[in-house]
């Protein structure tokens, strides 16, 4: 349990708490769906959007999520900026075990989808840390709190932006099997975040009901996973793409993360 809420609320980022396992092969092409809207076209979120979600260990309540975009105007060099805020605690019974306030944010261009700030508190357990990242995609670095500097590629994405880069994409020609990566700085090392594409299937969740793509992201084999595809995520298949459900198969149960509330979005 003492890694219930930080580690669904970064899976339902793409960026789970162990590495992610880079594919041989990528099979679908990185698309920015902002590189090919027409006017008629709307993007997949918006500001003011806001997902709140439980988590559960078994039938026990573990803990709740909320990953949103704040309704508000920032800007740096006249570009104008997304904040995306994500915070995951655990319940009241488990603050008498393992205590978890977690929080998540990112700055990211609008327009670019280029993430410029991500900022990262982390209190389990009474184990306390913050990461303090500056990304300059025009010089393709990126700079710690550390004072330490990172060569990365070009759209790399921080361990929060990862997942909202990934909802730009064009899924309307990926087949079951294929593989997507996101190329994600995190803990001061560049991981490409890989998720492979199940099918589509029908989720229910206090949310409400939702046809869903399924995907599961790849991740390190013998840590808390058997295998590399313990982790299933549903995006709901709609001109949203929220994520719905996240389901992680760990060495000594289940965890699952499902959407309650659903606010302010784009379409």
């Amino acid at each position: 349990m003492n890694r219930i809420v930080p580690f669904l609320l970064a899976l339902l980022c793409l960026a789970a708490t162990v590495p992610f396992i880079a594919p041989t092969e990528i099979v679908v092409e990185e698309t920015l769906i902002y590189k090919s809207l027409s006017p008629a076209t709307k993007a997949p979120f918006k500001k003011g959007e806001k997902l709140k979600y439980k988590l559960a260990y078994g039938i026990l309540g573990g803990g709740s999520a909320t990953i949103e975009i704040r309704d508000e105007v920032k800007h740096l060099n006249e570009k104008e900026l997304l904040h995306i805020v994500g915070t995951g605690k655990s319940s009241s019974f488990w603050d008498a075990f393992y205590k978890v306030r977690d929080r998540y944010e990112t700055y990211v261009e609008e327009e670019t989808f280029h993430p410029r700030l991500f900022l990262r508190n982390v209190d389990e357990g009474g184990y306390q840390f913050t990461q303090d990242y500056k990304f300059y995609p025009d010089k393709k670095i990126v700079k710690t709190q550390d004072k330490k500097e990172f060569d990365v590629p070009t759209n790399v994405q921080d361990m929060m932006s990862s997942f909202f880069y990934a909802r730009t994409f064009d899924f309307t020609n990926i087949k079951q099997g294929d593989i997507v990566t996101v190329q994600s700085f995190v803990d001061d090392e560049i991981f490409p975040l890989s998720i492979k594409f199940l099918g589509t299937d029908e989720v229910k969740v206090k949310g409400g009901n939702f046809n869903c793509m399924k995907f599961a992201p790849l991740v390190q084999q013998g840590r808390i996973f058997k295998t590399e595809e313990d982790l299933t995520v549903w995006i709901s298949n709609d001109a949203n793409k929220i994520p719905v459900k996240a389901e992680a198969k760990i060495l000594i149960g289940s965890v699952t993360m499902e959407l309650t509330n659903a606010e302010g979005l784009a379409n």
